[in-house]
């Protein structure tokens, strides 16, 4: 493991002085939460822009002070982002996401993150090798290339999810949101499928052993956090630790969900795929083996540390943008970097396009009712979804063509410049768009000015409404007014015998049981609304 220099170096090498600095990076991030609740209610600067530009404001302050010799405060390292930052972000997707939407459109959510995935990498990689060679920034090899694809094929849709309203638009914000999340995962497994193969020499052979091998990793990944979350929720089902304190509860759930996914990674499988189906598991049996107090608690804490890891890289990215050491290697050529840099911005265009509105005819075909069809608007709202790059691309950008944050050659240095000129141009620029396209497309999803906002509305999580439809009605029957998604209604209405019907019967009869869940869990005699239902 990593020492404390290794996590947080200053490249002075001064214990005080090292202090010093996370001292004033913590400052920096509760800047960002102060800012960002300022300008919360336009809802124009989400929490990934506010952190941004305070990190570009930092490191210009930060330049100016050393005379130029450095942009950032602490030195970033790659493992920091996948061991510490990723998991809690991750996890909390999965833990909070809403599971009726998710599974009633798995089918179509796989289609766009895994299969829209894959053809998004093979243009982008095809494409970077051919423009790249006329451009000549430097020597990249095959492995590289397909790394671009990898990198420049994952998506951050922070920007739309903030501004699209769920319970109008269930289907479509379902949609974004677990494509987002799957389409992370996919890439990330491509990328670490990459990393194990010697490209040196394709054959057909080869790269049959690379799907095979990208089949394993999703589904092996898959089953791992399922099984650690049954685990988790068998345990505290049995031994109900609740009576006794509900610390170990919350701290139990949460060391279980850490551990799915360093077990993951040491067993070189995709801890992302991992703790994402771990969350999920947990959210749908062992939130409700928990007492009362102890749902409020994890559902809070999970949610927390999501958004500070965020804030964490968002606010960092920032201040490495304007990395001297990085921008020496392309200050001879800017060229290269600025082309470069269009090139890739084209590609993620591009290939974006080339599998949303053709794999949404495909999906249109195939479903029934009209009102589970995509049409052109939502197309393009999921389309421009998908166009941000964000932490993720970072962390691989890093992990590729960087070692310990410091660039050794010229192609590298270009690879590492034009990510960060991508992810500062399409979340920043495209973040600020994002509302009012969505408001010209989608006029009914946007969420309502601050006037009209209702003061429950305003006090709880962003990320609360992402509950189950069942754990909301459980947990949430203080709020009178809260209103279903008119969906919920149809389906219990007009059932149907969908996977979801089946899985249901399933889940009924042989896992809650077991597993316990929403209505087998423990009721805690101290709480008086577990007693009351």
């Amino acid at each position: 493991m990593m020492g404390s220099n290794a996590l947080f170096g200053t490249g002075i090498g001064s214990d005080v002085d090292q202090l010093y600095s996370i001292t004033l990076f913590v400052a920096l991030l509760s800047a960002c939460i102060v800012i960002g609740h300022l300008l919360e209610e336009n809802r124009w600067i989400n929490e990934s822009i506010t952190a941004l530009l305070i990190g570009l404001c930092s490191g210009i302050v930060i330049l100016l002070t050393t005379n130029g010799k450095s942009s950032r405060i602490l030195e970033f390292d790659e493992q920091l982002f996948f061991i510490y930052l990723l998991p809690p972000i991750i996890f909390n997707a999965g833990f909070q996401v809403k599971k009726k939407q998710f599974f009633r459109n798995f089918m179509t959510i796989v289609l766009f993150g895994v299969v829209g995935t894959l053809i998004s990498f093979c243009i982008i990689s095809f494409g970077a090798k051919s423009f790249f060679a006329n451009l000549d920034i430097g020597s990249l090899e095959l492995q590289d290339y397909l790394a671009i694809g990898a990198i420049f094929s994952a998506t951050d849709s922070v920007c739309t999810l903030q501004v699209l309203n769920q319970d109008d638009t269930p289907l479509l914000y379902s949609l974004v949101f677990g494509e987002g999340v799957v389409n992370d995962a996919t890439s990330v497994v491509l990328f670490n499928a990459i990393q194990r193969f010697d490209l040196s020499h394709v054959k057909s052979k080869i790269a049959a052993q690379f799907m095979g091998n990208f089949l394993t990793l999703f589904i092996t990944s898959t089953f791992l956090g399922i099984v650690i979350g049954l685990l988790c929720a068998y345990l505290i089902k049995k031994l109900y630790l609740g009576r006794h304190s509900t610390d170990r509860e919350v701290a139990l759930m949460m060391l279980m969900a850490y551990l799915s996914y360093v077990m993951s990674e040491m067993f070189n499988l995709s801890g992302i795929l991992t703790v994402f189906f771990c969350g999920i598991v947990m959210s749908h049996y062992t939130w409700h083996n928990v007492t009362q107090s102890s749902r409020t608690t994890t559902r809070h804490a999970f949610a927390t540390l999501s958004f500070v890891a965020e804030a964490f890289i968002f606010l960092y990215v920032g201040m490495d943008a304007l990395d001297i050491e990085k921008w020496k290697f392309v200050s001879e050529s800017p060229g290269k970097s600025i082309a470069a840099s269009a090139v890739l911005f084209g590609l993620v265009l591009v290939g974006r396009a080339s599998f949303i509105f053709p794999l949404s005819f495909l999906s249109n075909f195939t479903k029934k009712s009209k009102s589970d069809k995509f049409d052109l608007k939502q197309q393009v709202t999921i389309w421009w979804a998908g166009l941000m790059r964000g932490a993720v691309s970072m962390a691989l950008a890093y992990n590729q063509f960087a070692r310990s944050g410091h660039t050794q050659q010229p192609g590298n240095a270009i690879m590492i410049t034009s990510t960060i000129t991508v992810v500062l141009f399409s979340t920043i620029v495209f973040g600020l768009m994002t509302k009012p396209l969505l408001k010209f497309l989608l006029p009914q999803s946007i969420i309502p000015e601050h006037g009209m906002e209702s003061e429950t509305a305003g006090t709880r999580p962003i990320l609360m409404p992402l509950l189950d439809d069942e754990e909301n009605v459980e947990v949430g029957k203080e709020s009178s007014n809260t209103r279903l998604p008119s969906s919920l209604h149809m389906l219990l209405t007009t059932p149907t015998n969908t996977i979801h019907h089946y899985w249901r019967k399933f889940d009924d009869a042989i896992m809650r049981p077991v597993f316990g869940g929403r209505g087998f869990a423990q009721l805690d005699s101290g709480s008086s609304e577990e007693a009351s239902e």
